[in-house]
């Protein structure tokens, strides 16, 4: 893996990571796919070290990885622009991390319902009375068709991340 090369950015506070990546709601997933990359907007959860995700059991996303695993995983989040007395010194105020490694899909049915739980707790909060089993997500069939749903894990091979943290004063904020 090669290092990142503006040092004076790189977040190594492993802490300060996790945490993001356990907040963070989307990331990008990238996938090698023929003549071009293939990069789609994702929902997932930082789980035991990987990133974990779902969607239909069928589809370009799930063709990719059967015959190439290996992805990259973006999350950033951009907090706004950085004054600066110069304009060609304004910047950005930003946290980034890119994980890779190669993905696997969740088979065992137990542990994809214990990920899609993940995902319904991180995004829809107490809002359900119970929670998801295994014999319910093996018989749940997607409306288009009929397929199961796909649980996957990008298992981290090699981790990044770069930031650029100011002060809130130091944030340009437009006068409306």
């Amino acid at each position: 893996m090669e290092p990142i090369r503006y040092k004076q950015r790189v977040c190594t506070d492993q802490e300060k990571i996790e945490e993001f990546l356990f907040n963070a709601r989307t990331g990008i997933l990238a996938l090698s796919a023929g003549e071009y990359p293939y990069a789609l907007p994702l929902n997932f959860v930082w789980h035991e070290g990987c990133i974990c995700f779902h969607g239909m059991g069928s589809g370009k996303k799930v063709d990719i990885l059967s015959e190439n695993p290996k992805a990259a995983f973006t999350v950033y989040e951009e907090y706004g622009t950085v004054k600066d007395p110069m304009p060609c010194h304004a910047d950005t105020s930003y946290m980034s991390v890119m994980i890779f490694g190669r993905t696997e899909k969740i088979t065992e049915v137990k542990e994809a319902a214990e990920i899609l739980q993940k995902l319904v707790d991180k995004f829809m909060p107490k809002f359900y009375d119970h929670t998801l089993t295994g014999g319910l997500i093996d018989k749940y069939r997607s409306s288009m068709d009929g397929r199961a749903v796909a649980v996957y894990r990008l298992r981290t091979e090699a981790i990044t991340a770069k930031e650029n943290a100011v002060q809130t004063e130091q944030i340009f904020h437009p006068m409306g």
